[in-house]
């Protein structure tokens, strides 16, 4: 095992100026899909909960479709299937960006964890006690601003605890990327292997360094629930 970790620790976790290591590679899979994924799910969310039909059918759609089909299918859709399409290899521009596997992975990535965040943000939409909406209608508020000021943030303090397990999941999923032959841990956790056959030593690095970056999120929406959630505490006598 020192023999393994002696010469392969860079491809786990340096940069040697021409590869990126593969707990990089890993965070920068989740940090990319997870922002793009939640900037994407608030206005869904929003639509998800509305009342007209033709606001939220298509976005109920689309959570259905990418949740109830496995990540590691999208992503070979995406990498494979979409790039064998004659009208995207006759643009360049997504001829460009399909083609790349990075580009292929985040988007997949992003895609579906938007699907389950939009559902994760319209159920605490609908958990807002409809007092503070009421409130908010009986001073005058404009829809924007009553989203905007109430129901947003009271959304998002309340999905928190849901939020984060949505992204220790994702973190867990960003396994599939070898697929499309991006190296992140796992896809250097398997080049070991083939290289050294120390399957156990190999496998068990890798897992090490998930759990690690999974105690460290963990740690983090801890934070970040004590501070945001706080009002929702029984008060202490």
């Amino acid at each position: 095992m020192s023999d393994i970790i002696q010469n392969y620790w860079q491809a786990w976790l340096w940069n040697d100026g021409y590869h990126v290591s593969g707990v990089a590679m890993t965070l920068w899979l989740l940090i990319a899909s997870v922002a793009c994924g939640f900037c994407l799910s608030i206005p869904l969310a929003v639509a998800r909960v509305s009342s007209r039909r033709w606001i939220s059918g298509p976005v109920w759609f689309y959570t259905y479709v990418f949740r109830g089909t496995p990540l590691y299918i999208q992503l070979l859709i995406f990498y494979s299937g979409v790039y064998s399409l004659h009208v995207v290899r006759s643009v360049d521009l997504l001829e460009h960006f399909f083609r790349e596997g990075l580009n292929c992975t985040i988007l997949a990535f992003a895609l579906n964890t938007c699907a389950y965040t939009t559902e994760i943000f319209a159920g605490a939409i609908r958990a807002i006690p409809y007092g503070e909406i009421e409130a908010a209608r009986a001073l005058g508020m404009s829809p924007w601003v009553k989203y905007t000021r109430i129901i947003i943030p009271a959304m998002l303090r309340r999905a928190l605890p849901y939020y984060s397990n949505e992204v220790i999941l994702m973190l867990h999923a960003t396994t599939v990327a070898f697929t499309a032959t991006v190296p992140d841990i796992l896809k250097v956790a398997r080049d070991v292997n083939a290289a050294t056959y120390a399957s156990f030593e190999a496998f068990g690095i890798a897992a090490v360094l998930y759990a690690c970056i999974a105690f460290a999120l963990v740690g983090l929406f801890r934070l970040c629930e004590n501070r945001w959630l706080a009002f929702l505490r029984p008060m202490g006598h």
